[in-house]
């Protein structure tokens, strides 16, 4: 199961995430573990009796030890292009091993540029040379750029990394969603997914994340296992359980959909939905006001469903969404389809 980071940048997204569509591209060793590791979702582990015929099995990127001039460099692509706001070069079990030395440039270039294109670009500092801890989180803040879509992280003079994490506010161009049957189905083609993390939707605040991170309900595709949603933990009392979601563009929900995939026992009873629009509150205030209004009433779930509700309370112009969950529990996704407002 994905557990949340012990650190992390609040209110922003992941670009790099595989999950959201990241990719790493190539780089100039991964002898010892590969590189698209950098981009996984979930902690690295340690296996302490794993190894490979070339040697420890390590959850992360590990180049072989330099005994030529230079230093290691892996590009990547960004899931979304945004803008860039800090890093997590997580060096987690990389103890003796990791660099001592990383930085990150930066670069906008059409999605599915080659590496051959990309190596011979104008890039942009994004992080100037920076030592790193050893089996540590090591947050640093980006220097300000215009939006990047492709990244190149250098480590000196070589050695491992275990996660590589990129957040920022996503720089959306609002290409069309990706639709499955069910969603061909249920959702008209020119609503669009004002939720939808792609397009620059963000999860705020919630009352609980204790089994899943609040961004995972937002996430593009369907989930994969249980570990891909949000999840609150279990209460032992009378209880409800919300999080606050700033919309990607101010805009008007027209059709919820709800997925309780791989929830089995552990799926909330219930859930509502309401929206408001206030474009410049804070979290506080948004918290605190009576001003939200009903978009979906309290509604009964099920165990691994997914649900389109196409009858709604509102039809007005909305900023945010918050969703609350009677008693507990977990959903993996969810998508408030409408029409931008503007």
């Amino acid at each position: 199961m994905k557990a949340p980071l012990s650190a992390s940048f609040t209110g922003l997204v992941d670009l790099a995430s595989e999950d959201l569509g990241g990719l790493a591209l190539g780089c100039s060793d991964d002898f010892f573990a590969e590189v698209a590791n950098l981009l996984k979702p979930e902690p690295a582990v340690f296996i302490a009796e794993k190894f490979t015929d070339r040697g420890k099995w390590m959850d992360g990127w590990e180049s072989r030890r330099k005994r030529v001039p230079g230093h290691d460099w892996a590009i990547l692509q960004l899931g979304v292009p945004g803008q860039v706001v800090g890093f997590d070069v997580d060096t987690a079990h990389f103890n003796g091993n990791q660099p001592q030395f990383v930085s990150i440039e930066g670069v906008h270039a059409p999605r599915g540029t080659s590496l051959a294109a990309l190596e011979k670009m104008s890039w942009m500092p994004l992080l100037d040379q920076s030592p790193v801890r050893p089996a540590s989180q090591n947050l640093f803040g980006a220097i300000p750029a215009g939006t990047i879509s492709h990244l190149r992280l250098n480590m000196f003079p070589d050695g491992g990394i275990a996660r590589f994490r990129v957040f920022g506010k996503v720089r959306s161009d609002w290409a069309p969603s990706e639709r499955d049957a069910e969603t061909t189905k249920n959702v008209p083609a020119q609503y669009v997914d004002l939720a939808g993390v792609r397009n620059g939707g963000v999860a705020l605040a919630c009352s609980d994340a204790h089994f899943g991170p609040m961004n995972n309900l937002l996430l593009p595709a369907r989930a994969t296992n249980m570990g891909g949603g949000w999840e609150t933990r279990r209460s032992r009392q009378p209880n409800k359980d919300w999080i606050l979601i700033k919309l990607a563009a101010r805009g008007v929900p027209q059709v919820v959909e709800l997925d309780t995939a791989f929830f089995c026992g552990n799926f909330p009873d219930r859930a509502q939905i309401e929206t408001i629009d206030a474009a410049d509150a804070r979290i506080t205030d948004l918290i605190a006001s009576d001003r939200w209004q009903l978009l979906l009433p309290e509604t009964k779930l099920a165990a691994d469903t997914r649900f389109f509700f196409a009858e709604l309370k509102s039809a007005a112009p909305a900023t945010h969404a918050r969703v609350t969950i009677f008693p507990d529990g977990g959903i993996s996704r969810l998508r408030l389809w409408g029409t931008r407002d503007g």
